[in-house]
């Protein structure tokens, strides 16, 4: 089968990873079907490439200068800053071994009961757990909604086509897509006048003249309490 590409490089030693993350490069982390854990990086924006043909669910050939691994994606972390890759971790694979993998579920046709009645699709689940040789693997799974015509009509993983040689883990009864009836909206009604609004506010500007003595200042704002220096701290990156 025909694998996505990717290009990696041997890591003797930890601890230079934000000096390989100035060079354009992300740190990693390779195990699994592999001798130990090899620590790995990736030029960025092959990385990136390659995560997005692939996602965590289709095999992906990892080229460490010369020596090729099939892997899958386990994590990709982003900087929360940036959002930019910070670390990947890879999981190599045993050709000739099941492995259990999360693929994403795709929707396939027009549902009636949203054209017609205008139901609103609800998916409660958009990945499924299956189990199958690395060779197998799907990238997704295609379920059909063309059946939901009426309000309430679900789609389950027992309707999930599946490729040859792939089980899907997740219960047969669980709900994929359901058609959804849409929420009305709710009128409120304006508040009805209180008999003798006139008085009570004739009553309660008598109460505020009457205590107005002690009041707070500046139209009624208590004083703000005593504020203490904020402490900054600047966070010196490392540069090794």
């Amino acid at each position: 089968m025909q694998m996505i590409q990717l290009q990696a490089s041997v890591r003797p030693t930890a601890g230079k990873a934000n000096a390989l993350r100035r060079s354009g490069k992300v740190p990693g982390v390779l195990y699994g079907n592999v001798d130990g854990t090899l620590l790995v990086s990736c030029e960025e924006t092959a990385l990136l490439r390659a995560y997005n043909k692939a996602g965590e669910s289709t095999l992906v050939e990892l080229d460490m200068e010369g020596k090729k691994v099939p892997v899958l994606f386990h994590a990709l972390d982003l900087d929360p800053v940036t959002d930019r890759p910070a670390h990947v971790d890879f999981y190599a694979v045993d050709m000739k071994k099941e492995i259990e993998a999360s693929v994403p579920v795709r929707l396939e046709g027009e549902a009636p009961a949203v054209k017609d009645l205008g139901a609103i699709l609800v998916t409660p689940l958009d990945h499924v757990r299956v189990r199958c040789l690395p060779g197998n693997l799907p990238q997704f799974l295609t379920i059909s909604i063309s059946g939901l015509k009426a309000f309430h009509d679900t789609v389950t993983v027992a309707s999930i086509p599946l490729p040859a040689g792939v089980a899907v883990l997740d219960a047969a009864g669980t709900v994929v897509v359901l058609a959804q009836e849409p929420r009305k909206e709710e009128e409120v009604a304006p508040p009805p006048a209180a008999e003798g609004a006139a008085a009570e506010g004739a009553a309660a500007e008598g109460a505020t003249a009457e205590g107005a003595e002690g009041a707070a200042p500046e139209g009624g704002k208590a004083p703000a309490a005593a504020a203490g220096k904020e402490k900054k701290e600047e966070k010196k990156e490392e540069k090794k």
